[in-house]
């Protein structure tokens, strides 16, 4: 009877290792919520008005590594600068976010992104008005899907209204002129600059002091 009990008894744990086995394969076949490229580094797009003004809050961002301006979310096989203010493409101004996971998450960029706008704010971003403005989180994954409706329920929930934010699968990136990148950098007395782009970046940086890179 001994025998018995002991023969089922192994038949048990080898089944339970073999169930485990199996949960481990399915999760390592899993795509990551990060999507990686060269050298450890993976992108991620956002659009929320004009991308002077997103460009500059994401690279104020510890572990980002560079922010390209640029359009997306449209359905015109081109695109440029003039086209995209028609507002007649369905493209937005957005920007290419490439940053190292390992110190900053795909998380924390969507919370930056809803931290960072009026995210009740339909078509537009403070005096930008237009699709061409319009805020937009563009997934790769379904797990980044599944995040980035998450975050967008509960902030939905938490401020009692709708969440204007599209959420659109990436298709293309259309990187925008040479002249629309570093913007704020390059151009810092620009009166737009001055007036939009550097208080917007500065409500980010107190709102989100801890996620700042030190200089």
């Amino acid at each position: 009877m001994k025998i018995v009990f002991l023969s089922l008894s192994l038949i048990l744990l080898g089944c339970n290792q073999q169930v485990q086995a199996n949960k481990q394969t399915a999760l390592s076949n899993q795509p990551p919520v990060e999507v990686p490229i060269e050298n450890g580094l993976a992108k991620a797009y956002f659009a929320s008005g004009c991308f002077w003004c997103v460009e500059a809050v994401y690279e104020s961002v510890k572990g980002v590594e560079e922010v390209i301006n640029g359009y997306s979310g449209g359905t015109t096989p081109t695109i440029n600068y003039e086209m995209s203010n028609t507002g007649k493409t369905g493209h937005a101004e957005a920007v290419e976010v490439i940053y190292n996971p390992k110190i900053v998450s795909f998380s924390t960029l969507i919370d930056v992104y809803f931290g960072s706008q009026d995210p009740l704010q339909v078509n537009g971003q403070g005096p930008d008005r237009g699709s061409q403005y319009r805020s937009i989180i563009f997934y790769q994954n379904d797990l980044q899907k599944k995040l980035i409706l998450q975050k967008k329920s509960e902030l939905s929930k938490s401020l009692n209204a709708n969440v204007a934010a599209e959420v659109m699968p990436f298709q293309k990136f259309f990187k925008g002129e040479d002249y629309h990148q570093d913007y704020e950098k390059k151009h810092p007395n620009h009166p737009y600059i001055q007036k939009v782009s550097i208080p917007r970046l500065n409500r980010f940086k107190k709102k989100f002091p801890e996620l700042l890179k030190e200089y």
